[in-house]
């Protein structure tokens, strides 16, 4: 029989529901993501660093849990909340269970609550934190450790720490993929293109990066406050003088924008899930995309050598970037990611291309 668990927000507000995974206490910050398939890729992405994560989709895990579906080696999240979990999942693929798989990876889990109440708070309230626990005696105490609770060190906390390679049957072009969180699939969509891709650290220095010799440099994606990372934007606004072929993707996509000048915000609750609209500014088409960020470039921002190219078809904001005195652009959005399902996977030739140009 499951053990009865609370979920406080730091609004004081309480959600009364049932335990599975690991049993034992966290605090993080809470974010919901709207798709509706996918949970292994949500659970292995590190970009959900220090968060605990609502499904909104009402039943998760009745496909089991698949390994080569992973996007990392293992979960980065504090916790994570679902309607309803599935006890006998039915699948070809499947090697497992999700509760066993959270046990297994020390994740607490929160079932049988509302979970579409819990959206609706934090579309209305905004990203807030909150703490998964088994008793309300310490609510007072609880709500103190919850208000002072940030997100640190995530960058450095889910990077590779040795650069490592990974070849191509092809071996047409080099690729350096700098980590700040990456997801597997980006790697394999480079490996998929051709490319040797070696992977590097956060730490790494534009130096370094440029000894390499490298056709291409990729900047992935990764969690938390992307002006944390001061280092890696200096290195970074180094390197671009080696007009380098270069893409990033959602905090690389920021970065990238930060060692041009610009700047980012953090948005009320984010824009999480496997459907969401970006429009294309130069064609007007709207594509449907994999998303989980909780910042955002400030288009109005970006200085004279670079502009818009893509907007979320929700809020307008900025989702993609181009440069007109280097060879790089970058999108929020995952590319590598199913959300169209390949709607945004020409990116990739894209870069590709502008490579070998």
């Amino acid at each position: 029989m499951s053990r009865k668990a609370y979920l406080i927000l730091e609004n004081g507000t309480v959600f009364e529901g049932k335990s599975f995974g690991a049993e034992k206490e966290t605090t993080g910050e809470l974010v919901f993501t709207t798709a509706m398939t996918g949970y292994l890729e949500t659970l292995t992405d590190p970009s959900y660093f220090g968060q605990v994560v609502v499904q909104t989709f009402p039943l998760i895990g009745n496909y089991g849990v698949i390994p080569s579906d992973f996007e990392s080696n293992a979960p980065a999240l504090k916790a994570y909340i679902v309607r309803n979990w599935c006890q006998e999942p039915s699948n070809f693929r499947c090697k497992g269970d999700l509760d066993t798989f959270l046990k297994a990876s020390d994740i607490p889990g929160l079932y049988d609550i509302d979970t579409r109440a819990l959206t609706r708070i934090v579309r209305e309230y905004g990203v807030m934190n909150c703490k998964l626990t088994y008793t309300l005696d310490n609510k007072e105490k609880d709500l103190e450790e919850i208000k002072s609770y940030r997100v640190t060190k995530a960058v450095a906390s889910v990077s590779v720490t040795e650069k490592e390679l990974f070849e191509s049957k092809e071996k047409k072009r080099s690729v350096v993929l700098w980590d700040f969180g990456a997801k597997s699939n980006i790697r394999r969509e480079l490996v998929k293109r051709g490319c040797d891709v070696t992977v590097v650290p956060s730490t790494a220095t534009a130096q370094e990066i440029k000894a390499l010799n490298p056709d291409g440099i990729m900047l992935s994606n990764g969690p938390g406050d992307p002006t944390e990372n001061t280092n890696v934007i200096s290195e970074l606004k180094k390197l671009c003088e080696y007009k380098i072929p270069t893409f990033g993707i959602c905090l690389g996509h920021q970065l990238l924008a930060l060692s041009q000048g610009a700047k980012t915000v953090k948005l009320k609750y984010g824009h999480r899930g496997s459907n969401q609209p970006a429009k294309d500014l130069k064609t007007g088409r709207v594509y449907i995309t994999s998303q989980n960020h909780g910042y955002a470039v400030v288009g109005d921002s970006l200085p004279d050598n670079a502009e818009v190219s893509f907007v979320n078809g929700n809020d307008g904001t900025c989702e993609g970037v181009n440069y007109k005195d280097m060879p790089a652009f970058s999108v929020q959005f995952h590319p590598e990611a199913c959300g169209g399902p390949l709607d945004t996977a020409f990116l990739f030739d894209r870069f590709i291309q502008m490579i070998d140009n």
